[in-house]
C-alpha cells in the first residue's frame, strides 16, 4: 500500500472523536487525498509526541512540517491552501453565519452539554485509565455519580439547541444551512455535535428527543450523512502511517506555508524568536508547547519545536481563539 501523498497531508485522530469527524468529512466532501494515523483515544501517543508536540487534543493535521491544533484552525488552513472547491460560502453574510455556528457549537455550550450526556453505564467512563486521563483533559470529575448528576441540566439545554435547529435554522424546510445545493461549511461547523449525540445509545431520551419531535433536525442530519457516504465513494482512500515510516513522511517534508510573521503591534508585545509556550484554555490546559515564537497574528500563534527523532525543525500552530501564549525568558537562539 502506497503511502505518498502529493501534499503531505496527515490526519491524526481516533475513530470516535466528534471533532476528528469534522475533519474526516471535510476531507471527504472535498476529495482531497491524505494519509492518516490512528491513535489512542487516552495518552500516551507516541506517534504525536515524537515530532515534538505536547498538545493532547485530537484531532491534529500535518501538512510537511507544519503542524495544525484545532479543528477551527484546521479547516481554515485546509480551505486557504487549498482553495479550489472551498466549501466556504462567497456572501459575507453567510460566511458570518458560519462563523457564528462554529461559535456556537464549540465556545457557546453546544458540545459542553453534548459531552454531559455520555451515558454512564458505558464501559469506556467505567475505565479508571480513561476515567483519569479525561479529568485531566477536561479539568472536572468523570466520576459515575457527578455524570448521572449533571444530566437533567444537559438535556435541558439540549432541547433549546435542537428547538433552534427546529424551530429556527431549518424552520423554513431548507435542505441545507445555508444558501447551498450541497452541504458547507455551515453544516459542517453546525452538524457534528449533534451526529454524534445521536449516535450514542442511550444519550437521549426517545420522549425527548426522536424524529417525531425533531423531524427537521434528524432530516437534516440524515441528509448529511448521504452527501458524506456519497462523497466517500469516488474520493481517494486514506493512507496509513505509523511509527518510523510516519516520522520520516513528516520530518523529510518540506514546510506547507514558506513564510510567517509577528504582528509587531499585537497587544502582547512578543517578539520574533522569543521562547513562548502555548496552550488552550478550556481543555488539554495541562499539556503546555514551548518553542521559539515565529509566527503570532489575530488569527494564530506558531512556534517552532524540534522533533525527538533528528531534531528536525517543526512548526506548531495554533488559533488565537480559545489558547493562550506567554513568554518563559530567552530568546530561542538556541533552538
Amino acid at each position: 500500500m502506497s503511502t505518498a501523498r502529493p501534499n503531505a497531508i496527515v490526519l491524526f485522530h481516533y475513530t470516535f472523536s466528534p471533532y476528528a469527524r469534522r475533519i474526516v468529512w471535510y476531507l471527504t466532501l472535498r476529495g482531497i487525498p491524505y494519509a492518516q494515523c490512528l491513535v489512542a483515544p487516552i495518552l500516551p501517543r507516541e506517534d504525536i509526541s515524537v515530532l515534538g508536540v505536547k498538545y493532547r487534543r485530537i484531532p491534529i493535521l500535518s501538512i510537511g512540517r507544519d503542524i495544525y491544533c484545532d479543528t477551527r484552525l484546521i479547516l481554515r488552513k485546509l480551505e486557504s491552501l487549498f482553495p479550489t472547491g472551498a466549501l466556504a460560502a462567497s456572501p459575507p453574510s453567510e460566511k458570518a453565519l458560519e462563523q457564528l455556528l462554529e461559535q456556537w457549537t464549540v465556545d457557546g455550550g453546544v458540545f459542553w452539554r453534548c459531552g454531559q450526556l455520555i451515558p454512564a453505564e458505558i464501559p469506556l467512563i467505567k475505565d479508571p485509565k480513561f476515567k483519569k486521563d479525561r479529568e485531566d483533559y477536561a479539568g472536572r470529575s468523570w466520576q459515575e455519580s457527578d455524570i448521572v448528576a449533571g444530566r437533567p441540566e444537559a438535556l435541558a439545554a439540549m432541547r433549546g439547541f435542537f428547538g433552534f435547529l427546529e424551530e429556527g435554522l431549518l424552520a423554513d424546510g431548507r435542505e441545507w444551512i445555508g444558501a447551498t445545493k450541497a452541504p458547507s461549511m455551515a453544516d459542517l461547523n453546525s452538524v457534528w455535535p449533534f451526529h454524534w449525540l445521536q449516535g450514542i445509545p442511550g444519550a437521549l431520551p426517545p420522549h425527548l428527543f426522536s424524529p417525531e419531535i425533531y423531524p427537521k433536525v434528524y432530516a437534516w442530519i440524515a441528509r448529511f450523512d448521504s452527501a458524506v457516504a456519497a462523497a466517500k465513494n469516488s474520493a481517494p482512500e486514506p493512507a496509513a502511517l505509523q511509527g518510523e515510516e510516519l516520522v520520516k513522511h513528516v520530518t523529510s517534508a518540506e514546510f506547507a506555508e514558506k513564510e510567517t510573521r509577528v504582528d509587531e503591534d499585537d497587544p502582547l508585545g512578543l517578539k520574533q524568536g522569543q521562547e513562548v509556550e502555548v496552550w488552550p484554555t478550556d481543555t488539554g490546559f495541562n499539556h503546555k508547547d514551548r518553542g521559539r515564537l515565529v509566527g503570532l497574528t489575530k488569527v494564530e500563534v506558531v512556534i517552532e519545536v524540534q522533533s525527538k527523532v533528528g531534531g528536525k525543525v517543526m512548526r506548531i500552530h495554533a488559533p488565537r481563539v480559545g489558547f493562550r501564549v506567554r513568554a518563559v525568558g530567552g530568546d530561542g537562539s538556541k533552538m
